[in-house]
Order: C-alpha cells, then structure tokens, then sequence
C-alpha cells in the first residue's frame, strides 16, 4: 500500500519487458523487468545501503487523519520494527518527525533515505502527511489546498498531527515537524496555529514572508505565483486571506516551540531576508523559552549546498536539532 512505482525507461515499443522504479520508505530505489508475457518480475538493481541494511527490519503503515471539514487525509509512516514496544508488549509512544509539503500540485510519495535510518535507529519514526494542495489525490486535493483554499493545508497537517498523538504514535514533546520552501509556510503556519502540538520545528529555506513577496512584483518569481497564492496587490481579498495565514504576518506573543530555520544567501526563489525577518520577529514578540535558531548558508541556493558530502553534512547538523528536540541525541543507533 505505500510505494512509489513508475516507468523507468523503456526505449524500444517492442520490448517484451517493461522496465519499472520502485521504492518505498523502507526499501532503496529499485529497477525491476517485467515480463509481459511471462508475467516474471526480476529485479536488475538495488541501491546498495551499507552495515548489513535490511528492509524487513522496519515497517510501513498507512494511517488517515480526518480534518476539520471532515476530509481525510493520508499519513504514510515508517518506523524499526519493536521501537514502540514498551512493557509488557504493549505499544508506547515515540519521537516521530512529521514532514508536510502540501503545494503546487507535487507529490510527495513515499521514497527511501539513507540519512533518514538515523532517526529511525534511535527509536524515532517517520511520517509524510499528504495535506492538501499536493497532488497525492488528485487535481481537487491540489485545487482544495490552494488560493483561498490553503488553510485546509494547514488544518490537515493540524489534524495528522493530532491524530499522531491520539492514536499513541507519539506526544507533543517528542514530536518535531519539518517543512522546506513552499513546505516552511506550512510549518510556519501550522505553529502559529497550533504551537502546542510540537517540540520542534524545522523550516528549511522557508517562504515564510509570503505576503510581502507576493506583493512585490519587481521580483522574479511572483508574477507567475499569482495562480498559487493569488494577486494581493490587485485584490483586497487575496490580501485579506493571505495576511491571515502569512507566518511572518502572524506571530503572536506565545509559547513556541524552539524552531531552526535554514536558509542560504545565494536563494533567488525565497530570499533569505524572509526567514531572517521571521526569527527576528519571534525573538521579540513570543513569550516563554524563545529558542529560536538561524542557520544561515553562505554558499547555496534554493536547493541547498553542492556535492553529497557537504549536503550530507548539512543534513546532519539538522538532524542533530531534531534528535536534541527529541531527547535522543545521546543515544546511539
């Protein structure tokens, strides 16, 4: 039930095999043949994980929140098998980090990590919730979750959330939410709205700023963003709405969670004085522990550093955050 398979190249029409991708949360990137006339699936190639990996030693679920307007929303999960076993063999909660996207039609369907095994080897799970505004349902589930629909991306990663910890999977203090990019007005949002719910947020190269950019029409991304957000410059409405879940435009005097938001110089698609305005503006105005992080990358983009190396590296101070926010960086996988 949670896989991500498509067509991996098949060049000539009359082959008699067809050459598919597969993977799931748990089971590396995978090329199989399939034979059309056989019906024998061969698997040609695995991307190889070092330390002995075995898939069989982690499991998969599929679990569906029901949001505000009673929509239901799916929830892929991946955890090691016997991490929520407690006393007596009962199920105990867990750290898990809730990951959300939720924009622009994308997908995010279920793939492999090598860097995630660092979490889930401590005992912590990993969960996508496919809010709306992604394409994981279809065009309404996109449709539903953007314009003067996006609130209901905010609601449904709300309502995964909760049913996380009503359901035993975790608790508010061992839960962290991530989201990058479109994914950081997510998360930034969310925990404006629901700052109780989490022990920690990330928000990589987050479009926290939104109403400001999308009203400066000077910068090269925001014309072809109307479609997305909408016009708040030519319509009172649109800048009504968007003032109302903006996360820079939000920040109240509350208890929020210690957040880190990542950002880099080099970004032309959300500049970096959007997070930077965002923290500055929670260190003054929110009450409590006011934990709040900055990471600041001198040389990188939108995407992030070059080379696997240094990106690996980056990932792993991340990491280390959230496994602090968990209470699991002392212990070893």
């Amino acid at each position: 039930e949670i896989y991500t398979v498509g067509s991996a190249g098949n060049p000539g029409f009359h082959q008699p095999v067809v050459r598919l991708g597969y993977t799931t949360m748990a089971v590396p990137s995978s090329v199989y043949d399939y034979d059309v006339r056989t019906r024998e699936l061969t698997l040609l190639r695995r991307a190889p994980v070092l330390g002995g990996y075995d898939p069989a030693d982690y499991e998969e679920h599929r679990l569906w929140a029901t949001a505000d307007d009673g929509e239901r929303v799916p929830i892929s999960v991946v955890a090691r098998r016997g991490s929520r076993e407690g006393v007596g063999g009962g199920s105990e909660p867990i750290p898990l980090l809730l990951y959300g996207y939720g924009a622009y039609e994308t997908s995010i369907d279920p793939y492999f990590s090598i860097a995630r095994l660092s979490l889930l080897d401590r005992g912590a799970a990993f969960a996508i919730a496919h809010v709306r505004g992604g394409g994981e349902m279809g065009r309404r589930w996109y449709d539903d979750g953007k314009l003067a629909h996006k609130q209901n991306s905010f609601s449904d990663f709300v309502a995964c959330a909760r049913h996380l910890v009503d359901n035993g999977w975790t608790r508010p203090e061992l839960l962290v939410a991530e989201g990058a990019s479109a994914g950081g007005l997510l998360v930034g949002a969310v925990v404006n709205q629901a700052p109780e719910l989490f022990a920690g947020v990330v928000a990589g190269v987050p479009f926290v700023d939104a109403l400001t950019t999308m009203l400066d029409a000077s910068l090269p991304l925001t014309v072809t963003e109307y479609d997305e957000w909408g016009n708040p410059e030519a319509d009172p409405e649109v800048y009504d709405y968007m003032s109302s879940y903006a996360p820079y435009d939000n920040v109240a005097a509350l208890d929020y969670p210690p957040i880190l938001a990542e950002t880099s110089l080099n970004d032309t698609r959300v500049l970096y004085v959007e997070p930077a305005k965002w923290v500055a503006r929670l260190r003054a105005t929110a009450v409590g522990r006011r934990d709040f992080l900055l990471r600041t990358e001198m040389a990188a983009g939108h995407g992030g550093v070059s080379g696997r190396y240094k990106s690996w590296q980056d990932r792993a101070f991340t990491l280390a955050w959230m496994l602090d926010r968990m209470g699991l960086a002392e212990r070893r996988p």
